[in-house]
């Protein structure tokens, strides 16, 4: 089987071998056939070693295809079904999932120290327990989501980790209020997503911060009533709030200079909403007068910060009825022989989502 590997943490090159076989397939797995996977940042930032992860692995975790095998007590699924990939699958039973919070369950990321997957000189593990870079995985049916025959494979891809990260930022994290002012710092496709759900939401201002133009050209075709570079957010802001800051501010890079720029950008009483993942040992600071004097609420979102499978759902809904436009943000196509040349693509910012075809 034919599947992208990196070898050591720290290396910025895939190395795409036939050699892999995927291993763990028993009760409560499944086998899916991939078709379809984005390259989402935090494939890149495992790579780096700024997300924690085992080494060797197999990036991906945005991924579709379908079902090829189910295991003993498997219901609900069957060979042949549509899935999309969900990373982070709840367990219904822990106390994050009992109070509603599913997207705080740690058991996905209990897989992500199993190898899930193996080669002639050893274990070889799958990113947060998934890793679609990749033409098959096993993993817990949880991870196994059906999509509806309408929903092509890369549409459902991308469904599954950036479109839902970004939308419900948002929608079920901030909730953004109908004629509030926004500003995103990060375009890529999460930041997109999140002009999306800030639109959808009713926003009257919204503006993209991004260093790459083609980015923020991207930005106005979503949603975006303008967008400037990182040294142009302080006229921004003067123009549109009269310089008392924005009603909400995201951060989509995962870095405490992006998040304290948000941070400075929100109005007194608004809120910075951080939705980019960063490294353990990057620390943001605010001092304790400002904290308490300028009530800024500071809302972390993870996977969009909501029950991802009614996520899933609303997503589907809203690009069914065109409110949202999820195949734009596919601005690049190849085959898993150029996924080197898509992380160049990612790194540089001409890409906003590259799908993999599998």
């Amino acid at each position: 089987m034919r599947a992208a590997v990196l070898h050591e943490i720290g290396q910025e090159k895939l190395e795409v071998l036939d050699d892999v076989e995927a291993v763990g397939f028993g009760p409560g797995k499944v086998r899916l056939r991939i078709r379809a996977t984005g390259l989402c940042h935090s494939d890149v930032s495992a790579m780096s070693g700024v997300l924690p992860q085992p080494a060797p692995f197999i990036p991906g975790h945005e991924g579709a295809g379908e079902v090829v095998d189910v295991g003993d007590g498997v219901t609900g699924l069957s060979a042949g079904d549509r899935v999309l990939v969900c990373w982070l699958p709840a367990c219904g039973a822990c106390p994050s999932c009992k109070r509603g919070q599913t997207q705080l369950c740690l058991a996905g990321f209990m897989n992500a120290g199993t190898p899930n997957f193996k080669r002639p000189g050893g274990d070889v593990f799958g990113f947060a327990g998934t890793g679609t870079f990749t033409e098959e995985v096993v993993v817990g049916a949880g991870c196994a989501v059906p999509i509806p025959d309408d929903v092509p494979f890369e549409i459902a891809a991308l469904i599954g980790c950036g479109v839902t990260t970004g939308l419900g930022a948002a929608i079920n994290t901030a909730k953004v209020e109908a004629g509030s002012s926004v500003a995103v710092i990060g375009c890529g496709g999460v930041g997109i997503s999140t002009i999306q759900g800030a639109r959808v939401q009713g926003a009257a201002q919204i503006v993209a911060v991004d260093p790459v133009a083609s980015r923020r050209e991207a930005a106005l075709r979503f949603g975006a009533t303008e967008a400037v570079a990182p040294g142009e957010l302080a006229d921004a802001k003067q123009r549109i709030t009269g310089g008392e800051g924005f009603d909400y501010v995201f951060e989509v890079v995962g870095g405490s200079a992006t998040a304290r720029t948000a941070y400075e950008h929100t109005r007194r009483g608004g809120t910075l909403c951080v939705v980019g993942a960063g490294a353990m040992d990057d620390h943001f600071q605010v001092n304790m007068f400002e904290l308490f004097f300028d009530e800024k609420r500071i809302l972390p979102s993870m996977y969009g910060g909501g029950d991802v499978l009614r996520s899933y759902e609303r997503a589907i809904a809203l690009w069914r009825a065109g409110r949202i436009d999820l195949e734009s943000m596919i601005t690049h196509r190849v085959r898993l022989d150029g996924v080197n040349d898509a992380l160049d693509q990612m790194r540089t910012g001409e890409s906003l989502r590259t799908c993999i075809e599998l």
